[in-house]
């Protein structure tokens, strides 16, 4: 997965893309290999700029390069490929564009529906860096801020050596001068206000790029460090940008289908015991355990029962109303329960969903688990379980992309119902168990039999 695709470029109009990259480890790699990944994803020009100083070297990156000291110099900005514009040369570098040449890129990348990306922090090539006090020079109308970190830096002494502004990294995070840099340490000062966070426009979404993530041991850590972060970022990318091998961490939340009346059982499925529990309570508390947020379960017939049966657990309630009318209306209700972001439009503190059956609590916390691990490989729409080969099962993954038209189904269908709008990646999974679920009470005294569960 590339870069464009890890930060969901691929659904966003072009005209929406102002970017600011900060902090190091990769920022200039990741300002032009972006560039070129949206002109092949069919922007006809991508414009990149600076706020702060780029090295000589940098700027040899670039196929078309404009030294812009007035806006005269702008007249003839080709139409197409990649440009890189910036201040003139001062001791080697680039300087950066002063503010009317910057806020001119900004209203003639607007009208030309253009992305405007923006190298907005000098790093003097290290692997990671703290900003200091003018630091980082990141314009007010930026859309999108990427925190850039190296994770080849990690078991290494903090020293200048390694780390830009290595007391200052050391204040924010806890860590004295010459001891070894953990992760721990590095998240602290991502999430730092006065660190990754400073200066990032109120409106902006904020994602975390961690670099050099080249081997499996680092991917790994990557990926525990990315849970954390997610807590102050909208989004958290692992990988190695040389390799073009990046993951996508967001938020995927569970949602609990609890609200049928359980009309040819005959009873509350939903309070059906299984093992002690009722399936309910089982289901939410296995959506849990595997690091679903936030789980929203949907009541509707039943509903008191039902809720009681959840006490004490740190689940979000929402009353279906409406729900006689069918499956979708449930479906709806827990799309439209998520808190909705100040920073970048709506519902984006939720990447994807999986929808979980309350009649099936047999599903264990793998297979959730195996879907989430499959959506940040590789963003997929819709992920389902493919059981021996042949039968699809559920849960079932929903990327948000497809939230709007899982709002618009009517009637007593589910997500399959948008199956055929979308390419769906089917995951397989040799457990046949995930087939059953419980219509008659037969099938619940086969459930319960089952000696394998």
């Amino acid at each position: 997965m590339d870069l464009a695709q890890a930060l969901r470029f691929n659904h966003v109009p072009a005209s929406y893309h102002t970017v600011s990259l900060v902090g190091a480890g990769g920022k200039t790699t990741a300002l032009f290999q972006l560039g070129e990944e949206l002109v092949r994803r069919g922007a006809q020009s991508v414009i990149l700029t600076n706020t702060t100083h780029l090295g000589a070297w940098q700027v040899s990156l670039a196929e078309q390069h404009i030294v812009a000291t007035d806006l005269i110099a702008l007249k003839e900005i080709p139409p197409r490929g990649v440009i890189l514009v910036t201040g003139d040369f001062d001791n080697g570098r680039a300087t950066p564009v002063d503010k009317t040449i910057l806020y001119w890129l900004r209203e003639y990348c607007t009208e030309k529906n253009i992305p405007l990306l923006i190298e907005a922090d000098g790093s003097r090539q290290k692997s990671l860096k703290a900003p200091a006090a003018h630091e980082p020079p990141i314009p007010e109308f930026t859309d999108t801020v990427i925190v850039v970190a190296g994770l080849g830096t990690l078991g290494k002494p903090l020293t200048d050596e390694h780390v830009h502004r290595a007391e200052i990294f050391s204040q924010l995070g806890g860590l004295p001068l010459n001891q070894i840099i953990t992760p721990d340490t590095l998240g602290r000062v991502l999430a730092h206000p006065q660190g990754g966070l400073k200066n990032i426009p109120p409106h902006a979404r904020r994602v975390v790029l961690l670099n050099q993530a080249d081997t499996p041991e680092l991917q790994s850590i990557g990926g525990n460090m990315a849970r954390a972060l997610l807590d102050q970022f909208d989004a958290v990318i692992v990988g190695a940008l040389q390799k073009n091998s990046l993951q996508t961490f967001e938020h995927t939340a569970g949602i609990i289908l609890a609200a049928g009346e359980s009309t040819r059982f005959g009873s509350p499925k939903q309070l059906l015991d299984w093992k002690g529990k009722p399936f309910v309570r089982q289901v939410a508390e296995t959506a849990l355990q595997s690091g679903l947020w936030p789980v929203v379960v949907v009541t509707g017939a039943f509903a008191a029962d039902v809720e009681s049966a959840l006490n004490g657990l740190p689940v979000n309630i929402v009353r279906n109303a409406e729900f006689a009318q069918g499956q979708s209306t449930s479906i709806r209700a827990g799309i439209n329960s998520f808190p909705p972001s100040p920073r970048w439009g709506e519902r984006a503190e939720v990447g994807a969903a999986i929808f979980l059956l309350a009649d099936q609590p047999q599903i264990p916390a793998d297979v959730i688990r195996a879907l989430v691990e499959s959506h940040t490989q590789g963003m997929y729409p819709i992920i389902a379980p493919l059981v021996l080969e042949e039968r699809r099962a559920n849960p079932v993954l929903f990327d948000r992309v497809t939230f709007p038209d899982l709002l618009k189904i009517t009637g007593d269908v589910g997500g399959r119902a948008i199956f055929s709008n979308y390419k769906v990646e089917y995951m397989p999974w040799h457990d046949d168990r995930l087939l059953l679920d419980v219509d008659k009470p037969e099938d619940y005294q086969r459930l319960v039999e089952d000696e394998t569960l």
